[in-house]
């Protein structure tokens, strides 16, 4: 009789080679069976249903709320947006507020039922913020704040505001007009064109001009009105500066955009005068229309205002999703160009 060992050991070699016979799947089968594996599953091994690690491969969801289609400026701003949220793979929700902000509440309230994953607004004026972004806090949803800023108290109500420094615009237009009228003798009276009322850009870039000119006593203001940053509102509005006798007639015009400038230009022709020679010209913004006004001698200097901050946007939409933190501030770098300059860089204008 075997042993209860010699018994073991002849039903351990069994067992093998049945296991070995099932591995190959017996010696009729043309290939090897292989057998899926058995094993925790990723949702296991995560602690996520799979509902969760489907949501985790679904495309970053970003709302919106464009200001409006009131310049040239804005068009290639929102085009720069779209663009970027394509290249990056990003789903953009965009509505255009049309200047109106409670067009731009009632966008915002629609990415929130929307349940976006990222809010980005362009705000139409600084003030009455407050209570919408306190709606988009409590829902969770982080926000950026895009070209122009809020003026809230509590300021952990956005996570950045990316844009450019209005108030260094005017500052740099200012000293434009300084150094190229520093030889005349007299008051040099000089007219303003202001953007949209309240807005951010038409505030700093008003601030700024009148800070840098305050201790030169022969640079004056002496016209001032909003033209809504349009081209039809700069030339209304120059239209009516002219109409005064021609002794308060400007030696200079500051316009807070482009569009606003080429409107004055076609008023300043229209009067019988000649745009760039009779009126000094100093812009903001940079668009291919107006260098090819400074190419025609038409305008004088342009500060630029970089519109394309879509790169910049998503950038930022996609480190907030990684759970990075962000500077509150991100400037965009700009510089100003003169008639001289304006033939050389007119073909890199991409606005």
């Amino acid at each position: 009789m075997r042993t209860v060992k010699e018994c073991l050991v002849l039903l351990f070699f069994v067992l093998t080679l049945m296991l070995l016979g099932g591995c190959t799947g017996g010696g009729n089968n043309s290939g090897t069976q292989v057998l899926p594996m058995q094993g925790p599953s990723p949702a296991a091994l995560t602690g996520l249903l799979p509902s969760e690690i489907a949501a985790d491969n679904k495309p970053i969801v970003l709302g919106f709320s464009q200001l409006g289609s009131e310049s040239t400026w804005r068009e290639a701003n929102t085009a720069s947006i779209r663009e970027a949220a394509g290249e990056a793979g990003i789903t953009l929700l965009l509505k255009n507020a049309e200047q109106d902000q409670q067009q731009q509440f009632e966008a915002i309230r629609s990415f929130i039922r929307s349940g976006v994953d990222v809010i980005a607004i362009a705000p139409v004026v600084q003030t009455g913020w407050e209570p919408i972004l306190l709606e988009i806090k409590q829902a969770g949803i982080p926000v950026i704040i895009l070209d122009r800023s809020v003026n809230v108290p509590d300021s952990s109500l956005y996570v950045t505001f990316i844009g450019s420094d209005f108030y260094e615009e005017g500052v740099k237009a200012a000293k434009y007009v300084r150094d190229k009228m520093r030889h005349h003798n007299g008051e040099i009276r000089i007219a303003e064109l202001q953007g949209t009322v309240g807005s951010t850009p038409s505030i700093d870039r008003g601030r700024g001009f009148r800070k840098l000119i305050a201790d030169q006593p022969n640079l004056r203001i002496t016209l001032s009105a909003p033209a809504d940053f349009t081209r039809s509102g700069g030339h209304e509005v120059m239209k009516t500066f002219l109409q005064q006798p021609k002794e308060q007639w400007p030696r200079v015009l500051y316009s807070h955009n482009d569009d606003m400038a080429i409107g004055a230009v076609e008023a300043i022709k229209e009067a019988g005068l000649v745009p760039g020679e009779d009126i000094i010209i100093v812009s903001v913004d940079g668009t291919r229309r107006a260098f090819e006004k400074m190419v025609a001698g038409s305008i004088n200097a342009v500060v630029e205002c970089n519109p394309l901050l879509g790169p910049l946007l998503m950038q930022a939409v996609k480190e907030i999703m990684a759970g990075r933190t962000l500077p509150k501030r991100m400037v965009t770098p700009e510089d100003i160009y003169t008639q001289e300059l304006a033939a050389i860089e007119i073909n890199n204008r991409k606005y």
